[in-house]
């Protein structure tokens, strides 16, 4: 069967339009499945604070220190009542079922009040306490938010929050897969 030049032009611009016809109807017609992520994507990440915070100890704490990490990020009360306890233990928890991953991944617990430490705080190894020096208020963010878990990646941008004490296992989730296709941190 021999084809007539014309009937070839049409194929040929068949084969060039198909494409760009399909992907109009997809485009128009079919609704792409939600996002996989549990937690809130902060759009545009905003910066971890600057601001010079103190660690139990006394000595300076910047987040800067932690570059080249992820960072779990929590603020409450120095006295720490018992849903503090809650979520920093949660926290510990998804840490360490990050199994080999653990180590790419730091907690900060910022006292937010003039409260000093509980003494309960202490037994959480590997959590960097650090207090909000007298006279600074810090500004609402990841430093000053009790009702929310704050992740920081690597470079120090704010990325993304958890409702604090609500889906350890979907926040274990989010991180896994985050973790896996992250080459920083």
């Amino acid at each position: 069967m021999k084809l007539s030049s014309r009937a070839k032009m049409l194929l040929v611009v068949a084969i060039f339009a198909l494409p760009i016809a399909a992907s109009f109807i997809a485009w128009r017609f079919v609704r792409p499945a939600p996002t996989a992520n549990h937690g809130e994507l902060l759009l545009p990440p905003t910066t971890i604070t600057p601001h010079p915070l103190l660690r139990a100890a006394g000595e300076a704490f910047r987040f800067e220190a932690l570059r080249g990490q992820w960072v779990l990020v929590i603020s409450d009360s120095g006295a720490c009542p018992e849903a503090c306890l809650r979520k920093v233990t949660a926290l510990r928890q998804v840490r360490l079922a990050l199994g080999r991953d653990a180590a790419r991944v730091a907690r900060v617990f910022v006292v937010d009040d003039v409260q000093p430490p509980a003494a309960a705080l202490a037994s959480f190894d590997g959590m960097e306490v650090v207090l909000t020096p007298r006279g600074l208020a810090l500004p609402p963010g990841a430093a000053n938010d009790r009702a929310h878990v704050y992740l920081v990646d690597p470079h120090g941008n704010v990325m993304m929050r958890w409702v604090g004490g609500a889906g350890d296992k979907l926040m274990l989730q989010d991180l896994k897969r985050l973790l896996k296709a992250s080459q920083i941190g």
